[in-house]
């Protein structure tokens, strides 16, 4: 429910956190020492949160309007009647939107409220943060302008996701936690259109509602990322990787455990490759995007937890399994 006074804390809190961001070199505080460890853990937080903030805003923009302007009517005559083919749309459509892990999860939240089948939302939602344009071209660019990891991480994605959504086909469709706002979300569309000066209110609201919603478990999931990065060496997770399927899992387990944005997790992959073979560094590239500590907080507000447990488990299981079955060829 839409609620002023949780809206002017936030925006007041939002607003000293950017101050703080653009003049924190001129804060000087006299006296006090803060621990290397501390610095680096804020630094590694902020980075993420402000790297994740534009992506989750763009995010709750697109689920406010799909839930305002949009209608269960629209979506039924879009979405076609097969659900395989249905299952194929959504990856299609999600390699074309470009959108962040942490931004496809309201938006895909909405879509499933508004009607849109369950593994409909999955093929989205593990497509869209995975392969879209902005993905495989930053993929091509991390690797020296070489398409072939690009054509991979593409490729792979899209069979993956395709795979993971058409198991998602024996789920029930009602996956998701029923909230209060989701249930005052759901009746205001049973009700006749209001003028578009109100709608374009509603709309405002709910995104503010969503961005608050989302907010706190990206917060959550930044600060764990963020605690992983500055208190466990890296060397000691490269350390556990020998042969294949050791190496596969610690890069699977690196991607989760960074969550880094997938426009920029090329680059901090390509800086593996002399130590990592390309299956190894695939692992980063294809699980990373499709699930990370920042977006398993997010998915766990959003869908029941049994739900989100079998569903990283089928995440594991599809990408390792993929990875081991394609390695000879690589």
């Amino acid at each position: 429910m839409w609620n002023k006074h949780h809206a002017i804390t936030g925006y007041l809190f939002l607003g000293l956190a950017c101050l703080l961001i653009l003049y924190h070199e001129h804060v000087k505080i006299n006296n006090l020492h803060i621990p290397s460890s501390l610095q680096t853990f804020n630094m590694i937080f902020l980075s993420i949160v402000i790297e994740a903030i534009p992506f989750v805003l763009i995010g709750v923009f697109i689920a406010g309007t799909i839930q305002v302007f949009v209608t269960e009517e629209h979506l039924k005559r879009v979405i076609p009647k097969s659900k395989w083919l249905a299952v194929v749309m959504s990856c299609f459509v999600g390699a074309l939107f470009p959108a962040c892990e942490c931004g496809i999860v309201p938006i895909v939240r909405r879509l499933i409220a508004k009607g849109v089948p369950l593994f409909a939302g999955v093929g989205f939602l593990l497509t869209g943060p995975l392969i879209n344009p902005i993905v495989v071209f930053s993929t091509y660019m991390a690797f020296g302008e070489d398409s072939k990891m690009a054509f991979l991480r593409m490729s792979l994605g899209f069979v993956i996701a395709l795979v993971i959504a058409a198991i998602c086909l024996l789920f029930k469709t009602n996956q998701l936690k029923q909230t209060k706002e989701s249930m005052y979300a759901n009746n205001e569309t049973a009700i006749a259109k209001p003028p578009i000066g109100q709608r374009f209110k509603a709309m405002v609201e709910h995104t503010i509602d969503e961005f608050f919603s989302m907010g706190k478990f990206l917060i959550i999931g930044a600060t764990l990322a963020a605690l992983v990065q500055t208190y466990v060496s890296t060397k000691s997770i490269l350390g556990i990787g020998e042969g294949i399927l050791a190496s596969t899992l610690v890069m699977m387990g690196l991607a989760f455990l960074l969550s880094l944005c997938s426009e920029a997790d090329a680059f901090i992959a390509a800086s593996f490759r002399h130590l990592f073979p390309e299956t190894s560094l695939l692992g980063f590239l294809l699980y990373g995007p499709m699930l990370d500590l920042k977006n398993t907080f997010m998915m766990l507000a959003v869908f029941k937890f049994r739900f989100v447990l079998v569903l990283i488990l089928l995440i594991t299981t599809v990408v390792l399994a993929t990875l081991v079955m394609i390695h000879p060829w690589l």
